[in-house]
């Protein structure tokens, strides 16, 4: 890990927090009036969450927020709860920590998700510190379920002299199931503040010219570090329940966007580059095609090279490391593939820097001025 501490990030990980709110005598207070803190505009990156430990008892304490939030199941409480804490609560949790054991970074004990999330924050915050100045603008992290929280860090950000706050929720592709959910559980932490800041949400990022780029970047960089060339390369998003769409939600169709703004892109056309979705639960239908089947239907038509890209996730997690790099390239393997290929997520790459920072300095506009 590389330790930055004169950043205006918060590193909550390590409980290292490298905010000082120096106070600051304004010159225009009355004689003998307290000294108050200079105000500045906080950045709140906000990605989905992890356990803490790849352990069944982490798991389960994850899994009990996450889907008991009704942004991500929303069948009636009465049903769904007992379900979840009767059968599911007690069945999964064994299983997906055996997951997480499978891409847990030692080194930091933490989850790619975390750890990605986390240096991105202060990478940003460097990034933003040389743009707007240490002391107009500072950056934080949290996540949506588990830890750091979205109240922790919206207290920790007004506590150092933020009383305007961007919260920028890290999917590219709105939904009400991620993005909606991020925007609720930031409203429910100010409900009790007496002095709330101002609150602002950066929008969906799905067809941003720097975000396209920092995909085909990704792209360009993975399939040349590789001797083969790839028969396909399929563009796998998050699935939620197909019955979102005709009830207004727009991710599919962000989703079609992204996947066709990036073949234009990169030169490739809808059969060489097939949108799909993963990570279907429970039993209705789900958007489709299914990545799974999908990748089981091109080895068993003979295809024997291909690369799997993740766009609707910008940090790599269990969903992309496991889910496509360990069980989606055992299957290919099985029915006869001989090459697979996981292109890792944006992360903390500098096009990934490049993005946010473009992002933050537009949804900043009249709240920060850019240093000239």
């Amino acid at each position: 890990m590389n330790a930055r501490p004169h950043l205006k990030a918060v590193d909550t990980a390590y409980g290292a927090p490298h905010v000082e709110a120096a106070a600051r005598s304004e010159p225009s207070l009355p004689a003998g009036h307290p000294a108050i803190e200079s105000r500045k505009a906080g950045v709140l990156l906000v990605n989905l969450g992890t356990p803490d430990a790849p352990t069944a008892g982490a798991v389960k304490r994850y899994l009990a927020e996450f889907l008991s939030d009704p942004r991500i199941v929303d069948y009636p409480r009465p049903l769904w709860l007992p379900l979840l804490y009767g059968v599911i609560l007690n069945v999964r949790p064994a299983k997906t920590a055996k997951a997480y054991a499978s891409i847990w970074r030692s080194e930091s004990n933490e989850s790619p998700l975390r750890y990605y999330t986390r240096d991105l924050a202060v990478r940003v915050g460097e990034r933003i510190a040389e743009g707007f100045g240490d002391e107009e603008v500072m950056v934080d992290w949290a996540m949506r379920y588990g830890t750091p929280s979205i109240k922790g860090a919206i207290e920790r950000l007004q506590a150092a002299g933020c009383d305007r706050i961007l919260v920028v929720p890290l999917y590219p592709q709105y939904s009400s199931t991620t993005t909606a959910s991020v925007c609720d559980a930031a409203f429910d932490a100010m409900k009790g503040m007496r002095w709330q800041p101002a609150l602002r949400f950066a929008p969906a990022f799905h067809d941003a010219p720097a975000y396209i780029e920092a995909l085909a970047a990704s792209a360009q960089k993975a399939l040349s570090g590789v001797y083969w060339a790839p028969d396909r390369v399929v563009l796998s998003f998050h699935g939620v329940p197909e019955r979102l769409l005709s009830e207004g939600d727009p991710y599919y169709c962000q989703c079609a966007k992204t996947a066709r703004l990036l073949r234009e892109r990169m030169g490739w056309d809808e059969e060489f580059a097939p949108l799909t979705f993963q990570s279907r639960f429970g039993p209705e239908k789900w958007l489709g095609p299914a990545t799974d089947e999908t990748i089981e239907r091109l080895a068993d038509e003979g295809v024997k090279r291909i690369a799997v890209m993740t766009p609707g996730f910008v940090a790599d997690c269990l969903e992309t490391l496991e889910e496509i790099g360990i069980e989606a390239a055992e299957s290919f393997k099985e029915r006869g593939g001989e090459h697979f290929l996981s292109v890792p997520c944006l992360n903390n790459t500098d096009p990934m820097i490049d993005l946010m920072d473009s992002l933050i300095t537009d949804e900043l506009s009249g709240w920060a001025a850019r240093r000239a």
